[in-house]
């Protein structure tokens, strides 16, 4: 009974400190989590949402400038002479009144303020997808630059270890005086420089964590992984996108929702010359010694109603001035906008040269790494035979950890482009 008591208590210990040691191991986050924390977590996008929030609140208040307002107003008044000698007035008296104003036309520019929000609401939805996509290009940079450091990390340990093993042959021959010492001296130098390499990676890994986890909404934390490594397919693009690509970016749209902006106001302008139309109904009461005059009761209770008609008749050119000057400013925003429509077109052209090229680097770096492995293969076989000294395979190992560090630059330099060019024509998301 016992050993079964004993068995069991092991048996719960054991899978307590599984279940610890499994929460202490690091997250690993796909790409497709890590864009999924940004869009939910990142602080540009939450402050694009709030924009876009007061935006909405904007709306909701021009809407009830068509509805009627209500003032309520309550005053205590005690006169001084001469006022006081009067018998037609109190001395001291209290009045409350009650106000209800509506406008029943006003040449338009409710309905026309209204609209105005409301396009207002639709550039700051397009804000908030240009953020949004610009958030996302920043995942995919710190992503891959994630994914470069951890195989930097990885090269600059094989490195390492492939010098030991070398800095090993050259004590062994020196120490049975078969080569010179200053070759196993140099392998140690490079060795030094090998393990200072391998600190300065795995700080470069740490700084891309901490960018990173400020990107996805977890400031500070470093404690996970990313599955992806610098493998998969490199395919360079055969064609440039049509010239309609520029339509799918926010910023075209923002700049043509804001030039409907503009010319709403400049429709809000003319309403300021047409003639407005407005009711009033106030009632008011107020008590004090024989304030009635009719009657000469402490009470006078009563109301009022007024119909205004107002209109413009002149300004000396000052309502024609103001449409001049909303004129100019579409004609300034129509001039931006084809300026930003010609410089996407130059971005995608740059996003898409630059996606190519950097499949003919990863082509390039593939066939040096395999000429600096044979080339490495060569060295140590013929080092082992005698016919070359340390000083020769050091060479070609340096070679060799220079085009292996190339080729992961140019692949993970590759899906950065893939993100920007997918950017560049509107389709990151």
């Amino acid at each position: 009974m016992k050993h079964k008591l004993f068995l069991k208590g092991v048996m719960i210990i054991s899978t307590l400190v599984l279940s610890i040691a499994a929460s202490a191991q690091s997250k690993v986050l796909s790409l497709e989590e890590c864009r999924k924390m940004a869009l939910e977590n990142n602080k540009r996008v939450i402050s694009a949402q709030f924009q876009l929030d007061a935006a909405k609140a904007n709306y909701e208040v021009s809407k009830t400038n068509a509805l009627p307002t209500m003032d309520a107003s309550v005053m205590g008044v005690h006169l001084g002479e001469p006022f006081d000698k009067s018998p037609l007035v109190p001395t001291d008296f209290a009045n409350a009144s009650l106000d209800v104003k509506q406008v029943i036309y006003a040449g338009g520019k409710i309905k026309l303020s209204k609209e105005a929000s409301s396009k207002t609401i639709e550039i700051y939805q397009s804000q908030k997808a240009m953020t949004q996509t610009e958030v996302l290009l920043a995942v995919e940079k710190g992503y891959w630059q994630i994914v470069q450091a951890k195989e930097k990390v990885n090269l600059a340990g094989k490195y390492r270890e492939m010098l030991k093993s070398l800095s090993q042959d050259l004590k062994n021959a020196v120490d049975a005086g078969l080569t010179y010492k200053n070759d196993f001296l140099r392998s140690e130098v490079n060795l030094n420089q090998a393990e200072l390499n391998i600190i300065k990676a795995n700080d470069a890994l740490v700084l891309a964590k901490l960018n990173f986890s400020q990107i996805i909404g977890q400031h500070g934390d470093t404690n996970f992984a990313v599955t992806d490594e610098v493998g998969g397919d490199f395919t360079a693009l055969s064609k440039l996108p049509d010239a309609v690509a520029a339509d799918n970016r926010p910023e075209i749209d923002m700049l043509k929702k804001a030039i409907e902006v503009e010319k709403i106001k400049t429709k809000i302008i003319k309403a300021e010359v047409k003639p407005q139309v407005g009711l009033q109904l106030s009632g008011f009461s107020s008590y004090g010694e024989n304030i009635n005059f009719s009657n000469g009761n402490n009470n006078l209770t009563s109301y009022y109603s007024t119909v205004s008609f107002t209109m413009p008749v002149f300004d000396w050119g000052k309502n024609k001035k103001k449409v001049k000057e909303q004129n100019f400013k579409i004609q300034s925003k129509q001039a931006e906008l084809e300026e930003q429509k010609e410089l996407i077109d130059i971005e995608v052209q740059n996003a898409y040269l630059q996606l190519n090229q950097s499949v003919k680097k990863i082509s390039l770096s593939a066939n040096s790494l395999k000429q600096a492995d044979e080339n490495l293969r060569l060295a140590n076989d013929r080092y082992k035979v005698g016919t070359i000294i340390g000083k020769d395979v050091l060479e070609a190992q340096v070679i060799w950890q220079d085009a292996y560090s190339s080729i992961i630059d140019a692949k993970a330099e590759y899906k950065v482009n893939v993100a920007n060019y997918n950017k560049a024509i509107g389709e990151l998301k």
